[in-house]
């Protein structure tokens, strides 16, 4: 977590320039930089399943085939999903 200033009239939020930095070579190492942090998607019934649809950029992106092993996770009210396995 960043420490920032708050302008004491309008309640503004400020990061000074070096912790700006920081964070967004943690973003770019996180491969995360440039790209939306959360995308919405509505999930649907196949049989007696749920199914999520993985956009094509990110489909692109991670170069998926299709056919990969996924790590799936409950994190509280999220769901985790992960390459490999």
């Amino acid at each position: 977590m960043e420490q920032g200033l708050r302008c004491a009239s309008c309640g503004e939020e400020f990061i000074p320039e070096e912790q700006s930095q920081r964070m967004i070579r943690v973003a770019r190492r996180l491969g995360i930089w440039g790209e939306p942090l959360k995308l919405r998607r509505k999930l649907s019934r196949s049989g007696r399943g749920t199914v999520l649809r993985i956009p094509t950029d990110i489909e692109r992106s991670l170069h998926l085939r299709g056919d990969e092993t996924v790590l799936v996770s409950k994190a509280g009210k999220k769901i985790i999903i992960e390459l490999g396995g």
